[in-house]
């Protein structure tokens, strides 16, 4: 069974996006800074850490917020792979040139099954504080893929916000390091 992963980059204070997140800033004010790792080509574990990213995804579950924000930038799918968009406001499916939108209303169980059923044996990457949030609340969350940026936001979306009061274990899976984050695995323990 396919696993549900959240990968993400967050600055040294907690944030996955700077403030005033929206159409006009994907990213927040500042928070293209944290994805710098990505384009910048200059490092191979980095490089090396893109390309497990795009192997293991086999579908992608994303907020309505996110999708908003993220499909014009995107010009296609995030990852060519069927994504599953959890939203209150249903569409019909939209095809992209690497895959499809799913707009899916009948609430996040429902979601991360119908993600799961498409990812086969690869995994679903999470996409979305929000989307982290609530898997991670209702324990369908296996790993934590967390690249940690060397940069302080100051202000913007948190990924470990909204969490209740549940104290939730990890154990650590790997750590390795580049020029330009610190790239950090690992497991919800259940």
């Amino acid at each position: 069974m396919a696993r549900v992963i959240a990968h993400v980059t967050m600055s040294l204070d907690g944030f996955m996006a700077g403030p005033d997140v929206g159409t006009a800033f994907p990213m927040g004010r500042g928070g293209e800074s944290l994805h710098q790792w990505i384009f910048d080509g200059s490092s191979e574990v980095d490089a090396a850490a893109v390309r497990q990213q795009f192997a293991l995804t086999g579908a992608v579950l994303l907020g309505r917020r996110t999708f908003d924000v993220g499909v014009d930038v995107w010009g296609d799918t995030p990852y060519p792979v069927p994504c599953f968009v959890l939203t209150h406001r249903p569409e019909p499916v939209r095809t992209a040139r690497s895959g499809t939108f799913t707009f899916v209303h009948t609430g996040l169980s429902d979601a991360v099954e119908q993600a799961i059923a498409a990812a086969g044996e690869r995994a679903v990457t999470l996409m979305g504080a929000e989307v982290v949030q609530q898997v991670l609340r209702a324990g369908l969350l296996d790993e934590i893929h967390l690249q940690l940026a060397p940069v302080l936001l100051g202000g913007g979306r948190r990924l470990f916000e909204h969490l209740g009061t549940g104290h939730i274990a990890l154990e650590q899976l790997a750590s390795e390091k580049s020029p330009h984050v610190t790239h950090l695995r690992y497991r919800v323990v259940k």
